[in-house]
């Protein structure tokens, strides 16, 4: 993670400066204005990871500068969560006075929650023996005055898990509220108050329907859950194991029942669905009786490969969730002569930094 200044006096201009580019990037495809939707100005970042330093009798976090890699001391981070900034002094100045805790510790990671649950990872240049797990689990026993908080010690080859290596979110979607394990490691949505726009967003871009909805890159169930509500079945597709099993923990969480989840990347969920291979989780997942009308694609930021572009031409609506305009519009273009876009959104996920997350709906002509 880049080292950010967080300025909220300047956020209106630097959120003025993305719409206009946004807009440019999508002024070929639509005349449809832009939905815009703002972020916290500051503790809007739900996790964040730091180096250790050790200076010596002190320690303390730095990040580098991302120009010139820079060493900036960071005592406090504005843009994490209110609890990161919490738990950062707590967890230095309880490592700091105690060597088994403290030796060759060289990363904190935080992963943070709205309903107040944290995961703190501790990496070490060294391996972890039960003289660690005892003192570690003094730390984590001392900690829980700040919250629910679980704690991971890491080594090469080694992960030693006090409690669980999860959180549980609360996002509240449509004026329900939704329950979501993230695990250590896994990807989920760093600004969970822009992540609630972006669901509800796509959420009501749908509508209740007759049909089912087909997603690709559908990580821990982020938008399958609740949109759920909207389709008579959701087939949703993933490549990550730890997000799939993710996934389907986070169906029972929400007493969701008409979600399928499909560990496939979307490149071979193309092929299948083209004819072009098979596959028996395919076959498991009875593709046939799916009815299939809409289509969400979150993907990474390379975008859609050719494959998967002809694959979500098939369908009568597309909802893109991109964070990487560029290679959203790259995709726009080849789909253009069959599709058009008739809703585009900007959420403002990455305040104070070039990233931008684009949302849009694409029709059939």
């Amino acid at each position: 993670m880049t080292h950010l200044a967080v300025q909220p006096e300047s956020y209106a201009e630097q959120l003025a400066e993305k719409v206009s580019r946004l807009s440019d990037m999508l002024a070929p495809y639509t005349d449809q204005p832009l939905a815009v939707f703002e972020s916290p100005r500051e503790h809007y970042r739900m996790r964040a990871e730091f180096r250790v330093w050790h200076e010596g009798d002190d320690l303390y976090y730095i990040m580098f500068d991302p120009d010139t890699r820079e060493k900036i001391r960071t005592d406090q981070f504005p843009a994490g969560s209110q609890l990161i900034n919490t738990l950062m002094p707590a967890v230095i100045d309880y490592v700091r006075e105690r060597p088994t805790l403290r030796q060759k510790l060289f990363q904190v990671e935080f992963l943070t929650t709205t309903s107040g649950q944290a995961l703190i990872s501790l990496l070490y240049h060294r391996q972890l023996d039960d003289a660690w797990q005892l003192e570690a689990e003094a730390m984590r026993e001392a900690l829980q005055n700040y919250g629910e908080i679980h704690l991971i010690g890491r080594a090469r080859k080694q992960k030693m898990c006090l409690s669980q290596d999860w959180v549980v979110e609360r996002l509240t979607i449509a004026g329900r509220d939704y329950l979501f394990q993230q695990i250590e490691n896994s990807f989920t949505q760093p600004n969970a108050y822009v992540n609630q726009h972006m669901v509800s967003w796509a959420l009501e871009a749908t509508t209740a329907t007759n049909h089912d909805l087909l997603e690709l890159y559908c990580g821990n169930g982020n938008f399958s859950l609740p949109l759920a509500q909207n389709f008579e079945r959701v087939l949703a597709t993933e490549i990550s194991k730890t997000s799939v099993a993710s996934a389907r923990y986070n169906c029972e969480l929400n007493d969701i029942h008409n979600v399928t989840l499909l560990r496939m990347s979307a490149e071979d969920f193309s092929a299948v669905m083209a004819g072009e291979k098979t596959s028996r989780r395919a076959e498991e997942a009875e593709l046939d009786s799916f009815n299939c009308q809409t289509v969400l694609v979150d993907p990474p930021r390379a975008g859609l490969d050719d494959a998967t572009v002809e694959l979500v031409r098939q369908y009568a609506r597309i909802i893109y969730i991109s964070c990487n305009p560029e290679t959203l519009v790259e995709n726009l273009a080849s789909l253009n002569n069959t599709h058009k876009v008739t809703k585009c959104a900007l959420f403002d996920q990455f305040p104070y930094t070039h990233h931008m997350e684009a949302g849009v709906i694409i029709e059939r002509r």
